[in-house]
């Protein structure tokens, strides 16, 4: 199998610690994309990846997965042991709908406000956005405000709860865990009350997938 990304960017990151957690990295040849020259945004990768992003699973059978869900589904399933994605009909539930909000209020509104109200990747990608600089700077200063209200939001699952999800580590932490190194990176910072959140942060900070990623 071949993965189509860059190494350390938030997405790709998500995938190649699946990769670590379930002991598939060397089944995979990695294809680095080079982002900030825009490269997927060419007709070579839109021919793989008609959205543009990364990253990008192809199946030795030449199937192409893109979203970081499906491959993720993909791969934990490989084996008829999911871990990351739920074994129950509750747990699968359970692990989409936290995966799903762990998307939507935090990782993709911090991506917004990176892309949108800062200079993001750099000048070659600004062809890529609308033109209206003040229309995106609001809509990105809007999302920076979800994400930190995202990061509130999962502060109090935690109090609850040692994982997003509910008892067990799942695709979910993976996803808000680099929401918040993406946050980082963007100089969004969790609110220091969010005391539940930063020591939840810092045990998955921890685990060996975490530590040392495919």
């Amino acid at each position: 199998m071949k993965i189509f990304d860059i190494p350390g960017f938030p997405n790709p990151l998500r995938i190649r610690i699946v990769l670590a957690e379930k002991n598939l990295a060397s089944q995979i040849e990695f294809i680095k994309v080079d982002l900030p020259a825009a490269e997927h945004k060419q007709a070579a990768f839109l021919a793989i990846n008609p959205t543009g992003t990364v990253p990008v699973l192809q199946l030795d059978d030449g199937t192409y997965i893109s979203e970081c869900t499906a491959i993720t589904e993909y791969l934990d399933n490989l084996d008829g042991n999911p871990v990351l994605t739920g074994k129950s009909p509750k747990e699968k539930a359970l692990v989409h709908m936290m995966q799903k909000r762990a998307e939507s209020e935090l990782i993709d509104a911090v991506g917004i406000y990176f892309h949108h109200a800062t200079p993001g990747l750099g000048p070659a990608l600004q062809a890529y956005k609308s033109p209206d600089w003040e229309g995106r700077r609001e809509w990105g200063e809007r999302s920076r405000d979800k994400a930190v209200a995202g990061m509130r939001y999962f502060d109090k699952v935690l109090t609850a709860q040692p994982y997003v999800a509910g008892e067990s580590f799942s695709m979910a932490d993976i996803t808000v865990w680099a929401g918040l190194v993406f946050a980082g990176f963007a100089n969004i910072r969790v609110p220091e009350e969010c005391t539940a959140l930063l020591n939840w942060r810092q045990t998955i900070d921890e685990r060996s997938s975490v530590k040392n990623p495919a």
